[in-house]
């Protein structure tokens, strides 16, 4: 380090820390400060310009500009920018029906869960589908607190009803379409 360095220590200086020396104060200090501003106004940046006007000074950017807090148009979360979209768009209660149909072995135990399904949700309905008659009355004793469950996780009053459904027995018909009435069975008599 060199002597002219002012970031050099002083070795004239004390070398005990705790008694820093007080810089001496000028009673004229305050003028010395305003003739160096004086001298600078004509010389700096905000000196006036000869011939050409003063520069405008620039308007408040426009709302739609970007500032220093957060804003919408930020990067956001995936979770908070999906949970905005669905309550926007009122697909609250959908979306907790069809979490519910990924976590109905955690919701009603998995003894229930291993032998009935949920089938469906329509306006409050659930339908279930049970593998066997027995596991369908079962359930269909247990709704009442199978639904107070539901309604705990997904929110009171989401589902109203369930209806169970056990397994279905074999059917005549082929195909989709379906003839209403008799058929074919008209024809044997």
């Amino acid at each position: 380090m060199s002597e002219d360095d002012p970031a050099a220590p002083d070795p004239s200086r004390s070398g005990d820390p705790s008694t820093p020396e007080e810089p001496e104060h000028r009673p004229d200090g305050i003028d010395l400060a305003r003739s160096i501003a004086r001298a600078y106004r004509s010389v700096g940046p905000a000196a006036p310009r000869s011939g050409r006007s003063r520069p405008r000074r620039r308007s408040r950017p426009a709302p739609s500009a970007s500032g220093a807090h957060p804003d919408d148009r930020d990067p956001q979360l995936l979770e908070s920018t999906l949970d905005r979209l669905v309550s926007e768009h009122g697909w609250d209660t959908e979306v907790a029906v069809h979490g519910l149909f990924g976590r109905w072995a955690e919701i009603v135990g998995a003894e229930i869960a291993e032998h009935c399904r949920p089938d469906r949700y329509d306006d409050g309905q659930l339908w279930v589908q049970a593998d066997s008659t027995a596991w369908a009355t079962q359930l269909r004793l247990l709704a009442p607190n199978v639904v107070g469950k539901l309604n705990e996780r997904l929110g009171d009053g989401t589902v109203t009803r369930i209806n169970v459904r056990g397994p279905q027995g074999p059917s005549w018909g082929k195909g989709a379409l379906r003839v209403r009435g008799r058929g074919p069975r008209d024809t044997y008599g």
